[in-house]
């Protein structure tokens, strides 16, 4: 990291603005090109949940390379100055690397899906199994985890 001054070293407080954070983008790769995209998420021991549609770009581009990156941010507006290449921004963000992979198991889907639910400060006690088959849940285990703010 280049500012190190601004770097958040404490996994409890990358984990803080995870819990806070609305959304989540998702970087992957298909091949050559880059492909990024907003999504709901939950967050627990190390592992992002996300939900999809069965198919659609997104989940081609994993079916062939799961290596992924997470962008989390916290932002609280600019820091204005006299010099207009001088503004800077108030936000707290979170990278993430890992590696995702398609649950399958009707119990991992609950569980999954109950944590995205409760991040967003909801819950459910009953999926069907209809409903659980027209969707796909995704877990991303997490194995790089960084942080940065300022302002």
């Amino acid at each position: 990291m280049r500012r190190n001054d601004r770097e958040i070293v404490d996994r409890a407080e990358m984990e803080s603005i995870l819990r806070a954070s609305p959304v989540c983008r998702l970087g992957m790769a298909d091949g050559n090109e880059p492909y990024v995209v907003p999504v709901c998420f939950g967050y627990e021991d190390g592992s992002f949940f996300v939900h999809s549609a069965t198919e659609g770009e997104k989940i081609d581009i994993l079916r062939r390379s799961p290596r992924v990156c997470i962008e989390v941010d916290l932002t609280a507006g600019p820091i204005r100055n006299e010099n207009p290449c001088a503004w800077e921004m108030r936000y707290k963000c979170v990278i993430c690397r890992g590696t995702a992979r398609f649950l399958e198991h009707r119990e991992e889907k609950k569980h999954a899906l109950n944590i995205i639910l409760e991040h967003y400060g909801s819950s459910a006690d009953g999926f069907s199994d209809q409903a659980l088959a027209k969707i796909c849940v995704i877990r991303i285990d997490v194995d790089q985890m960084t942080g940065k703010q300022h302002g």
